[in-house]
């Protein structure tokens, strides 16, 4: 693994879709960080979803309890069924795209922003890409923010079984089953060489 780096020079910001910046200074917020490169990726994997579900818990802590509704439980149970899969599938796809030959930690996080009637979950994660795959990662955002996403999502399904690499259904997912606003920075950084750090955003209202 090559020696953390302690000069990180930002080139160029760019930002697309619906990605917030500057959250309140007051809010309730987690985040970790992991070292791609300290553990094979198939042993990743098995650590994800308990990350997910851990993120998922903890939201969960903060949501109004009505003890006199009787939908309540119901309402927590699928409120922690949203965060744990969007949590595990930004996750999963840092940890799978990320660039282990950068020094770039993958970052993952969750913001709960309160208004007066709800909670929202802003769940990102950032990891870094080689270069030659920014231009597939642009095209999946572009459409994604252009085209109709109920087709888009019914299409990949079909596809499914046919190819592999980023086919951006995890995203179709969130957007059309829990109605998530997408995100996306993507960040040029000099370190010992160029590269380009990408942060994926979901933000959806429980």
């Amino acid at each position: 693994m090559l020696p953390i780096s302690t000069v990180s020079t930002i080139i160029k910001t760019e930002l697309f879709g619906d990605l917030i910046s500057d959250f309140p200074p007051e809010h309730d917020s987690l985040e970790l960080s992991f070292t791609p490169t300290s553990r094979p990726i198939k042993q990743r994997w098995r650590s994800n979803r308990l990350s997910a579900h851990f993120f998922a818990d903890y939201f969960t802590n903060f949501l109004a309890v009505d003890e006199n509704d009787p939908n309540q439980e119901q309402i927590i149970k699928e409120s922690k069924s949203a965060v744990s899969y969007v949590a595990n599938e930004l996750l999963e796809n840092a940890m799978k795209f990320n660039d282990d030959s950068s020094n770039y930690k993958v970052r993952f996080g969750i913001h709960l922003l309160n208004d007066a009637d709800s909670v929202t979950a802003v769940i990102f994660a950032s990891n870094s890409i080689k270069l030659e795959a920014e231009a597939k990662l642009r095209a999946v955002i572009e459409k994604i923010l252009t085209l109709n996403t109920h087709e888009m999502y019914v299409h990949q399904v079909e596809k499914s079984t046919e190819e592999t690499g980023s086919s951006g259904l995890g995203l179709l997912t969130m957007i059309n089953d829990y109605s998530a606003k997408i995100g996306w920075k993507l960040e040029t950084i000099q370190q010992e060489s160029i590269f380009m750090a990408v942060t994926t955003m979901a933000q959806f209202k429980v």
